[in-house]
């Protein structure tokens, strides 16, 4: 049974890649982009990688090593503390939220795919889905059984891909072959079990799609532990960044503000500077929305099964 997964697995990703039109890839050197990649059958086509000049990343490491071990062409975006704040307002502007998390996270796809657009390129494969449908992300380590199954099944009903719309905005194209229907539904079907599975006495995320492709990427790959976008690309360091730019007093009297004025509680200093470029564009969250479930912290609909507030990445609530 195994073996069948495995084998079916591999090929419809494999199919769904050699069919992308894409004339570039976002390469991060973690598993997804990595299986993507040596999927695409000797395609020449450009590779991109966004890292920081600034602060601490990993990612440049493994995707030189995914480029050279296939032939790709890399292309590496050494971005400045310039650079990301720059691409901070424009991902506000273009997904009209305030969530740290997304936002750190986001920037390294609009970074990535402004820079491709720059260098001619019109379309990009990327490797949103996987995480969600092979569960991915470190909470699902926690879980088992009919527990993971029912939260892999709450995160399908409101998991989004902010680089559809950051594409739209750029005039990039996305592809996203995990997403295509026939290898989503696929995924779907596979036990939660074979999702998050032991593997030499460590508890993996995404252990079947690991299985899938062992063969054919490299061992520091396959098991490569799962790491945060903002984390890989160094753009976690943003948080220090504006600790550091703003001081004490005046982070306490404009919380006080926005919390009597736009009933928005801000906890860190980097959320007030997100907060403040996303009310460049847009209106205060209280005033968005017919919900009548709204997140305590910024008085944002809220989604019926969501756990946290997408517009200020509020968890749990």
């Amino acid at each position: 049974m195994l073996q069948e997964i495995c084998s079916k697995l591999e090929k419809l990703v494999v199919d769904v890649v050699s069919d992308c039109k894409s004339d570039c890839i976002a390469l991060s050197g973690g598993l997804d982009s990595s299986i993507l990649a040596f999927c695409l059958n000797n395609k020449k086509i450009r590779s991109f990688v966004t890292i920081t000049e600034d602060f601490p990343s990993t990612d440049l490491m493994y995707s030189q090593l995914v480029a050279k071990q296939i032939g790709l062409q890399l292309d590496v975006n050494n971005s400045s503390i310039i650079d990301l704040t720059n691409a901070v307002e424009d991902t506000i502007k273009i997904l009209k939220v305030f969530n740290p998390i997304e936002i750190r996270n986001s920037i390294v796809m609009y970074i990535t795919m402004k820079t491709a657009k720059e260098k001619g390129c019109k379309s990009i494969i990327t490797g949103d889905g996987a995480d969600e449908l092979f569960a991915g992300y470190s909470f699902f380590l926690r879980k088992q059984g009919l527990e993971l199954q029912k939260d892999l099944e709450r995160i399908w009903k409101i998991m989004h891909f902010p680089t559809q719309p950051i594409g739209k905005s750029l005039g990039v194209a996305v592809e996203s072959p995990f997403l295509n229907e026939k290898v989503a539904e696929y995924a779907k079907s596979i036990p939660a079990d074979l999702k998050v599975h032991d593997e030499s006495g460590t508890k993996h995320g995404k252990w079947i799609l690991r299985k899938a492709f062992e063969k054919i990427l490299p061992e520091s790959i396959t098991w490569r532990t799962k790491s945060p976008m903002q984390d890989g690309s160094g753009t976690s360091g943003l948080t220090y960044f504006f600790d550091n730019v703003i001081a004490d007093s005046a982070f306490k009297n404009k919380v006080e503000t926005y919390l009597e004025k736009e009933k928005v509680l801000l906890g860190t200093k980097e959320s007030l500077c997100y907060y403040e470029l996303y009310r460049k564009y847009h209106e205060p969250p209280a005033n968005l929305g017919s919900s009548k479930s709204r997140c305590p912290m910024c008085q944002a609909d809220k989604e019926p099964d969501s756990h946290f507030c997408r517009m200020c990445g509020s968890f749990p609530i």
